[in-house]
């Protein structure tokens, strides 16, 4: 039995197999963060990279980043690739199913019927590599990881746009988006155990940087007020059918007039550059992907095949670096486990 199990044996002796075993290779994490439709370019990263060999070990996505790391982890990612390249304009419309109560301009029902036909009870302690969502709690700001529970609840709670989305009741906390807190993720992908982390970033080059404008003129009284245009009284039954009609157009806007949805995003736009480029600094990434999206607005989701192509483009810039950190963390086969130092040098 302890010839059968390895003891007893000389060096001679040991297993041919384990001496010819190569080294571990670090662990890989990857870090996606949120954008709405800018990250579907998320699709083209990851593509590229499982292309070229590089498996990540440890998915962590904050909003749509939670959506597209938890379709591969789920071996969704083509499902959910033909999905966001079937939208159009008027198939992006379907999903909005705005409404004038509750605590978001769109309840959200219909997209999370959606998640639900593809991925039902899937739960994330189930999937084969370590997940995690991030969302905000409400009252309190909180960082909340999702690292168990259904799938489907982590990522809606992650891409609740806080007024566009209604909150989502995961447990006992009401979640929001997770890029009011942590935009992209790279220290939740550390915290579960990655060695090399990959952080993917599709709000680089959303806004400036910050330019500080010391006056600005006001414009005189003569100069013409900008006035809304009169609108016409609905009478009888057409007032009641043009309501979702006038919803959707104050919520996109009008030429010259900035909608709801355009100011709350290009709000919460500046909120997410400042945050994304201050935690980045405290805790930057091994190698950070930034596909250049910046032209693509939030609710553009009929642009996937133009997203999911800059993101393979700023993926293939990157996988020189990518493949040189983990060369550099292997270990190689001389070197003695645990130590690091050559066989011959000890």
């Amino acid at each position: 039995m302890l010839d059968l199990m390895g003891f007893g044996q000389g060096e001679a002796g040991k297993s041919a197999d384990a001496v010819a075993a190569p080294p571990p290779r670090p662990k890989i994490g990857l870090a996606l963060g949120g954008g709405a439709a800018r990250g579907f370019a998320h699709i083209g990263i990851m593509r590229t990279l499982l292309a070229n060999g590089i498996v990540p070990d440890i998915v962590v996505g904050t909003s749509i980043g939670a959506v597209v790391g938890g379709s591969y982890a789920a071996g969704h990612l083509d499902t959910f690739e033909a999905w966001a390249r079937s939208l159009q304009p008027r198939s992006v419309f379907g999903y909005l199913d705005i409404r004038l109560n509750g605590s978001g301009l769109i309840g959200g029902d219909k997209l999370g019927a959606q998640l639900d036909a593809t991925f039902g009870k899937v739960r994330i302690e189930e999937l084969p590599l370590k997940y995690a969502a991030v969302a905000t709690e409400v009252k309190t700001g909180h960082e909340i990881w999702m690292t168990r529970g259904r799938l489907v609840d982590a990522m809606r709670a992650s891409y609740a746009l806080p007024g566009i989305f209604s909150p989502i009741l995961v447990g006992h906390r009401w979640l929001v988006d997770g890029a009011l807190v942590n935009p992209v993720p790279v220290s939740a992908a550390r915290a579960l155990g990655a060695e090399i982390v990959i952080a993917c970033n599709v709000s680089t080059d959303i806004t400036g940087h910050g330019t500080i404008i010391s006056a600005e003129d006001t414009p005189d009284e003569t100069e013409q007020a900008i006035t809304a245009p009169p609108v016409e009284e609905k009478r009888g039954l057409s007032k009641f059918f043009s309501i979702e009609k006038t919803m959707k157009r104050e919520f996109f806007g009008a030429p010259g007039r900035p909608g709801i949805s355009t100011v709350m995003v290009d709000a919460f736009n500046i909120m997410q550059d400042r945050i994304t480029r201050a935690r980045l600094a405290g805790d930057p990434p091994d190698v950070l992907i930034s596909p250049r999206v910046g032209r693509i607005g939030w609710f553009d989701f009929h642009r996937a095949e133009e997203c999911i192509t800059h993101g393979a483009r700023a993926a293939e810039r990157t996988i020189e670096s990518i493949q040189e950190a983990i060369s550099f963390l292997t270990p190689t086969a001389s070197q003695s486990p645990g130590t690091g130092q050559d066989d011959e040098a000890s």
